[in-house]
C-alpha cells in the first residue's frame, strides 16, 4: 500500500474514487463529505438509492463532521468495539449505526436518519482516513454480485469507471458486524 500512497491520497483528496483493500474486503472508496462523489459511487456500483453505505473514520472525533456528538454511554460502547482486534480477544470489524437527522446528510442517510460508521483496526488505514477524511466504503461489487476478492475481479466489475485500483492480494474476509446504538448506549445487532 505504501508505494502508491501519495498517488491515491491525491486522487481521494481530488474527488476521485479508489478500489482498495479495507479491514474487511475490497471497497470502492470516496469522500463521504462530497455528495457528488457519493452519488458517483452509487452509480458505479448500481447500488439501490435507498440503501446507505458504511463510512470509514480514523477517530471517534470525526463523528462531529456529521453533526453527531455521542453521549457518554454511546462513547463507552463505541470504545468497546473500536479499534477492535480479534487477535487481542476483541470482536472483529464492527460498524456502528448512530442517529443523524441532519438534512444536509440526507445524501448519505438516504431517509433512514442514521449513519453507519466503522473505525478500521489497521493503523495505516486509520492514518489514511485522518489525512483524507471520512470515506464511504461499500464493498467492491455491483449490487447483487459477490464482492471482488482480487483487484482483477474488481477491474472486471468496474473497468475505467474507477480512478485507481490498489492491489492488496486476495481478500476473502467477511463484511463487518453491524450494531445500532441508541443515545442511552443500548445496542442491537443488525447484522452478525
Amino acid at each position: 500500500m505504501e508505494e502508491n500512497s501519495d498517488n491515491f491520497i491525491k486522487i481521494l483528496e481530488g474527488g476521485g474514487v479508489v478500489v482498495m483493500p479495507t479491514d474487511t474486503l475490497y471497497g470502492i472508496l470516496g469522500s463521504a463529505l462530497n455528495k457528488s462523489i457519493v452519488e458517483r459511487i452509487y452509480q458505479i456500483r448500481k447500488r439501490r438509492v435507498d440503501k446507505p453505505c458504511i463510512i470509514l473514520i480514523g477517530s471517534i472525533a470525526e463523528l462531529e463532521k456529521f453533526s453527531i456528538y455521542p453521549s457518554l454511554a454511546q462513547k463507552n460502547t463505541i470504545e468497546k468495539y473500536w479499534p477492535a482486534s480479534p487477535s487481542l480477544g476483541g470482536p472483529g470489524p464492527v460498524s456502528i449505526v448512530l442517529d443523524c437527522a441532519e438534512d444536509s446528510f440526507s445524501y448519505l442517510h438516504r431517509g433512514t436518519n442514521s449513519l453507519a460508521f466503522r473505525m478500521p483496526r489497521p493503523p495505516a488505514l486509520r492514518d489514511l482516513l485522518l489525512k483524507v477524511g471520512p470515506l464511504i466504503a461499500p464493498s467492491a461489487n455491483p449490487e447483487g454480485l459477490p464482492p471482488a476478492q482480487t483487484i482483477l475481479e474488481a477491474k472486471d466489475y468496474f473497468g475505467d469507471s474507477v480512478d485507481l485500483y490498489l492491489d492488496g492480494g486476495t481478500l476473502s474476509g467477511e463484511a463487518s458486524k453491524i450494531i445500532r446504538l441508541t443515545s442511552d448506549g443500548t445496542e442491537s445487532v443488525l447484522r452478525e
